[in-house]
Protein backbone atom coordinates (compact mmCIF):
# COMPACT_ATOMS: atom_id res chain seq x y z
CA UNK A 1 0.00 0.00 0.00
CA UNK A 2 1.04 3.55 -0.59
CA UNK A 3 0.38 6.28 1.81
CA UNK A 4 -1.05 9.41 -0.46
CA UNK A 5 -0.59 12.54 1.66
CA UNK A 6 -4.23 14.81 1.51
CA UNK A 7 -4.35 18.48 1.03
CA UNK A 8 -5.18 20.37 3.76
CA UNK A 9 -7.03 22.68 1.54
CA UNK A 10 -9.33 22.39 -1.47
CA UNK A 11 -11.17 24.67 -3.83
CA UNK A 12 -14.34 22.78 -5.37
CA UNK A 13 -16.28 23.42 -8.20
CA UNK A 14 -18.95 21.77 -10.21
CA UNK A 15 -18.95 22.65 -14.10
CA UNK A 16 -21.86 20.99 -16.50
CA UNK A 17 -20.88 19.01 -19.03
CA UNK A 18 -22.18 19.02 -22.68
CA UNK A 19 -26.38 19.17 -22.83
CA UNK A 20 -27.60 16.33 -21.19
CA UNK A 21 -27.36 17.71 -17.58
CA UNK A 22 -23.99 15.78 -16.52
CA UNK A 23 -21.37 17.57 -14.53
CA UNK A 24 -17.83 17.30 -13.63
CA UNK A 25 -16.64 17.93 -10.05
CA UNK A 26 -13.02 19.70 -9.90
CA UNK A 27 -11.45 19.45 -6.73
CA UNK A 28 -8.31 21.89 -6.30
CA UNK A 29 -5.46 21.82 -4.05
CA UNK A 30 -4.78 24.58 -2.35
CA UNK A 31 -2.95 24.13 0.17
CA UNK A 32 0.51 25.81 -0.98
CA UNK A 33 -1.99 29.06 -1.92
CA UNK A 34 -3.29 29.13 1.58
CA UNK A 35 0.42 29.14 3.37
CA UNK A 36 1.56 31.71 1.08
CA UNK A 37 -1.61 33.89 1.94
CA UNK A 38 -1.26 33.10 5.99
CA UNK A 39 2.95 33.66 5.56
CA UNK A 40 1.60 37.50 3.90
CA UNK A 41 -1.10 38.17 6.19
CA UNK A 42 1.03 37.22 9.03
CA UNK A 43 4.14 39.34 7.52
CA UNK A 44 2.32 42.27 6.83
CA UNK A 45 0.83 42.48 10.59
CA UNK A 46 4.68 41.59 12.13
CA UNK A 47 5.70 44.51 10.22
CA UNK A 48 2.88 46.58 11.41
CA UNK A 49 3.74 45.96 14.54
CA UNK A 50 7.61 46.58 14.36
CA UNK A 51 6.88 50.14 12.48
CA UNK A 52 4.41 51.38 15.26
CA UNK A 53 6.77 50.59 17.98
CA UNK A 54 9.81 53.54 16.45
CA UNK A 55 7.43 56.19 15.00
CA UNK A 56 4.98 55.58 18.33
CA UNK A 57 7.98 56.11 20.42
CA UNK A 58 9.67 59.08 18.39
CA UNK A 59 5.72 60.69 18.73
CA UNK A 60 6.24 61.07 22.55
CA UNK A 61 9.42 61.59 22.24
CA UNK A 62 8.75 65.16 20.62
CA UNK A 63 6.16 65.83 22.99
CA UNK A 64 8.50 65.21 26.11
CA UNK A 65 11.00 67.55 23.81
CA UNK A 66 8.43 70.43 23.57
CA UNK A 67 7.50 70.07 27.38
CA UNK A 68 11.13 70.25 28.42
CA UNK A 69 12.29 73.53 26.05
CA UNK A 70 13.10 74.74 29.12
CA UNK A 71 15.63 71.86 30.27
CA UNK A 72 19.11 71.88 28.13
CA UNK A 73 19.78 68.91 29.97
CA UNK A 74 16.40 66.52 29.89
CA UNK A 75 16.58 67.90 25.47
CA UNK A 76 19.70 66.54 24.82
CA UNK A 77 18.49 63.38 26.45
CA UNK A 78 15.28 63.00 24.55
CA UNK A 79 17.05 64.53 21.53
CA UNK A 80 19.54 61.00 21.78
CA UNK A 81 16.09 58.69 22.20
CA UNK A 82 14.65 59.97 19.07
CA UNK A 83 17.76 59.82 17.46
CA UNK A 84 18.55 55.99 18.15
CA UNK A 85 14.38 55.53 17.05
CA UNK A 86 14.95 57.34 14.32
CA UNK A 87 18.13 54.90 13.56
CA UNK A 88 16.09 51.98 14.01
CA UNK A 89 13.40 52.89 11.92
CA UNK A 90 16.01 53.23 9.29
CA UNK A 91 17.57 49.87 9.86
CA UNK A 92 13.81 48.07 9.60
CA UNK A 93 12.80 49.85 6.38
CA UNK A 94 16.14 49.17 4.99
CA UNK A 95 15.70 45.07 6.23
CA UNK A 96 12.43 45.11 5.09
CA UNK A 97 13.72 46.39 1.12
CA UNK A 98 16.53 43.82 1.42
CA UNK A 99 14.52 40.95 2.45
CA UNK A 100 11.66 42.22 -0.24
CA UNK A 101 14.21 42.16 -2.92
CA UNK A 102 15.80 38.65 -2.08
CA UNK A 103 12.24 37.20 -2.11
CA UNK A 104 10.76 38.99 -5.14
CA UNK A 105 11.10 38.40 -9.10
CA UNK A 106 13.28 40.79 -10.07
CA UNK A 107 16.44 39.40 -11.39
CA UNK A 108 19.14 38.57 -8.87
CA UNK A 109 22.40 40.32 -10.13
CA UNK A 110 24.77 38.15 -12.36
CA UNK A 111 26.98 35.80 -9.85
CA UNK A 112 30.62 37.23 -10.10
CA UNK A 113 33.86 35.93 -8.65
CA UNK A 114 33.74 36.95 -4.81
CA UNK A 115 36.80 36.74 -2.66
CA UNK A 116 35.83 35.46 0.10
CA UNK A 117 38.55 37.65 2.53
CA UNK A 118 37.53 40.61 1.14
CA UNK A 119 33.68 39.67 2.50
CA UNK A 120 34.89 39.15 5.47
CA UNK A 121 36.88 42.07 5.92
CA UNK A 122 33.87 44.24 5.19
CA UNK A 123 31.59 43.06 7.18
CA UNK A 124 33.74 43.24 9.92
CA UNK A 125 34.26 47.04 9.33
CA UNK A 126 30.96 47.78 8.85
CA UNK A 127 30.10 46.12 12.25
CA UNK A 128 33.85 47.60 14.19
CA UNK A 129 32.26 50.56 15.37
CA UNK A 130 29.52 48.42 17.33
CA UNK A 131 31.74 46.03 18.60
CA UNK A 132 34.78 48.65 19.90
CA UNK A 133 31.56 51.02 21.51
CA UNK A 134 31.29 47.65 23.58
CA UNK A 135 34.87 46.60 23.98
CA UNK A 136 34.37 43.87 21.25
CA UNK A 137 37.35 42.11 20.29
CA UNK A 138 36.42 41.19 16.59
CA UNK A 139 39.20 38.68 15.56
CA UNK A 140 39.68 36.55 12.06
CA UNK A 141 40.99 33.63 11.70
CA UNK A 142 41.25 30.48 9.42
CA UNK A 143 42.08 29.92 5.80
CA UNK A 144 42.68 33.04 3.00
CA UNK A 145 42.51 33.05 -0.74
CA UNK A 146 39.07 31.40 -0.89
CA UNK A 147 36.28 32.18 -3.74
CA UNK A 148 32.76 31.65 -3.93
CA UNK A 149 30.74 33.15 -6.79
CA UNK A 150 28.14 35.19 -6.32
CA UNK A 151 26.72 38.41 -5.12
CA UNK A 152 29.06 40.12 -3.31
CA UNK A 153 26.92 42.60 -1.89
CA UNK A 154 24.76 39.93 -0.61
CA UNK A 155 27.37 38.13 1.28
CA UNK A 156 28.62 41.45 2.80
CA UNK A 157 25.28 42.04 3.56
CA UNK A 158 24.48 38.18 4.99
CA UNK A 159 28.06 37.95 6.93
CA UNK A 160 28.11 41.50 8.38
CA UNK A 161 24.32 40.66 10.14
CA UNK A 162 25.93 37.53 11.61
CA UNK A 163 28.81 39.86 13.14
CA UNK A 164 26.46 42.10 14.44
CA UNK A 165 24.21 39.38 15.85
CA UNK A 166 27.06 38.46 17.51
CA UNK A 167 28.28 41.24 19.21
CA UNK A 168 24.71 42.74 20.39
CA UNK A 169 24.35 39.27 21.91
CA UNK A 170 27.84 39.24 23.49
CA UNK A 171 28.40 40.73 27.10
CA UNK A 172 30.46 43.94 27.15
CA UNK A 173 34.86 43.45 26.83
CA UNK A 174 34.61 39.62 25.18
CA UNK A 175 35.81 38.26 21.83
CA UNK A 176 33.68 37.06 18.47
CA UNK A 177 35.80 34.85 15.96
CA UNK A 178 35.35 35.03 12.49
CA UNK A 179 36.73 31.90 10.43
CA UNK A 180 37.01 30.86 7.13
CA UNK A 181 37.43 27.65 5.75
CA UNK A 182 37.20 24.65 3.78
CA UNK A 183 35.27 21.68 4.66
CA UNK A 184 33.84 18.68 2.81
CA UNK A 185 33.86 20.42 -0.11
CA UNK A 186 32.11 23.87 0.69
CA UNK A 187 33.24 27.17 2.36
CA UNK A 188 32.44 27.77 5.57
CA UNK A 189 32.29 31.35 7.77
CA UNK A 190 31.56 30.96 11.15
CA UNK A 191 30.63 33.49 13.76
CA UNK A 192 30.95 32.53 17.02
CA UNK A 193 30.42 34.63 20.27
CA UNK A 194 30.84 34.47 23.73
CA UNK A 195 27.30 35.73 24.58
CA UNK A 196 24.34 34.26 26.56
CA UNK A 197 23.38 31.57 24.00
CA UNK A 198 20.25 30.11 22.66
CA UNK A 199 17.69 27.81 24.48
CA UNK A 200 17.42 24.56 22.47
CA UNK A 201 13.38 25.52 21.77
CA UNK A 202 14.78 28.38 19.70
CA UNK A 203 17.00 27.13 17.35
CA UNK A 204 14.60 26.02 14.72
CA UNK A 205 13.33 29.45 15.14
CA UNK A 206 16.14 32.03 14.94
CA UNK A 207 16.16 32.01 11.25
CA UNK A 208 12.21 33.29 11.01
CA UNK A 209 11.37 36.79 10.04
CA UNK A 210 10.71 39.07 12.91
CA UNK A 211 11.38 35.80 15.74
CA UNK A 212 13.61 36.67 18.65
CA UNK A 213 15.17 34.49 21.16
CA UNK A 214 15.04 37.03 23.03
CA UNK A 215 12.53 40.24 22.78
CA UNK A 216 13.46 42.71 25.54
CA UNK A 217 17.40 42.29 24.86
CA UNK A 218 17.17 42.75 21.01
CA UNK A 219 14.54 46.10 21.41
CA UNK A 220 17.16 47.09 23.43
CA UNK A 221 19.48 46.88 21.34
CA UNK A 222 17.63 48.30 17.70
CA UNK A 223 17.24 44.98 16.29
CA UNK A 224 14.68 44.65 13.92
CA UNK A 225 14.67 40.67 13.90
CA UNK A 226 14.80 40.39 10.27
CA UNK A 227 18.78 39.93 10.12
CA UNK A 228 18.66 36.04 10.15
CA UNK A 229 16.09 36.35 8.04
CA UNK A 230 18.16 37.62 5.71
CA UNK A 231 21.13 35.51 5.67
CA UNK A 232 19.22 32.74 5.10
CA UNK A 233 18.12 33.65 2.34
CA UNK A 234 20.95 35.27 0.99
CA UNK A 235 22.64 31.34 1.61
CA UNK A 236 19.34 29.80 -0.25
CA UNK A 237 19.95 32.42 -3.64
CA UNK A 238 23.87 30.90 -3.33
CA UNK A 239 23.37 27.29 -3.34
CA UNK A 240 23.84 27.31 0.50
CA UNK A 241 22.69 27.00 3.89
CA UNK A 242 22.66 28.94 7.01
CA UNK A 243 22.83 26.37 10.50
CA UNK A 244 23.22 27.40 14.13
CA UNK A 245 24.90 25.83 17.35
CA UNK A 246 24.40 26.87 21.02
CA UNK A 247 24.14 26.10 24.41
CA UNK A 248 22.74 28.25 26.63
CA UNK A 249 25.14 30.07 28.93
CA UNK A 250 28.09 29.10 26.20
CA UNK A 251 27.72 31.36 23.11
CA UNK A 252 26.80 30.51 19.73
CA UNK A 253 28.44 29.90 16.00
CA UNK A 254 26.37 30.99 13.31
CA UNK A 255 28.18 29.19 9.96
CA UNK A 256 27.31 30.71 6.47
CA UNK A 257 28.00 27.23 3.96
CA UNK A 258 28.76 28.06 0.20
CA UNK A 259 29.44 25.96 -2.59
CA UNK A 260 33.07 26.98 -3.92
CA UNK A 261 33.37 29.20 -7.13
CA UNK A 262 33.89 26.08 -9.16
CA UNK A 263 31.04 24.62 -8.09
CA UNK A 264 28.64 27.20 -7.42
CA UNK A 265 25.16 27.63 -9.02
CA UNK A 266 23.81 30.63 -10.69
CA UNK A 267 21.71 32.75 -8.05
CA UNK A 268 18.87 31.54 -7.76
CA UNK A 269 15.84 33.98 -9.33
CA UNK A 270 14.04 33.56 -6.14
CA UNK A 271 14.33 33.39 -2.46
CA UNK A 272 12.22 31.02 -0.31
CA UNK A 273 8.90 32.11 1.10
CA UNK A 274 9.41 30.42 4.42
Amino acid sequence: ARLVRLPEAVRVRLVPVGELGHVALLVEDVTETRRVEAVRRDFVANVSHELKTPVGAMALLAEALQDASDDPEAVRRFAGRVQHEAGRLGRLVQELIDLSRLQGADPLPEPTLVPVDQVVAEAVDRTRTAATARGIDIVRGGERALTVRGSEKQLVTAVGNLIENAVHYSPERTRVAVAVRRRDGAIEISVTDQGIGIAEKDLERVFERFYRADPARSRATGGTGLGLAIVKHVATNHGGEVSVWSVEGSGSTFTLRLPPSAEAVPLAQHGETA
